[in-house]
């Protein structure tokens, strides 16, 4: 099943159900990924999975920058809320691999694009990017390779 179409029946069964959170964090990935389809001309139901999850992926990242600032802000009840619907967002994110697995993928990247010194770490991004496909955050695998690199 289509992820979009996964979605669709998840908010069916949060509305009868009457979780709220999820109901209204669905609704809102749905709408982001509407925008997303309206962008690129096509209806939603169209768009491969591959495209609705970089929409997934830019509101994870969205929720974990809007949860550092309510940290600094000391607003805890905004944490929470965020942390909450992460974990929701998080869902329909594939699994995440360890950190040791990444770098792991980070030093075979190394090896591959023959990068020595920080002048290289475009190189080696985008060949590490490739090998997790999604299963690894960006921040991670540029703190590895910038740590293996120096």
């Amino acid at each position: 099943m289509a992820l979009f179409a996964q979605m669709t029946e998840e908010l069916k069964a949060a509305m009868k159900s009457g979780d709220v959170l999820k109901r209204d964090t669905i609704r809102f990935i749905q709408s982001a990924v509407k925008n997303e389809a309206i962008e690129m001309r096509k209806p939603a139901t169209e768009l491969s999975d591959d495209d609705v999850l970089a929409v997934i992926k830019k509101i994870s990242k969205q929720r974990k920058d809007s949860i550092a600032q309510y940290q600094a802000a000391n607003r805890m009840d905004l944490v929470e809320k965020e942390r909450a619907e992460l974990a929701l967002i998080e869902m329909y994110l594939p699994a995440q691999l360890p950190e040791a697995e990444v770098e792991r993928m980070v030093r075979e990247a190394i090896t591959e694009t023959g990068a020595a010194g920080k002048d290289a770490l475009g190189k080696v991004m985008g060949a590490a990017m490739k090998k997790a496909a999604g299963q690894a955050d960006g921040n991670l695998i540029r703190s590895i390779a910038e740590r293996l690199l120096a």
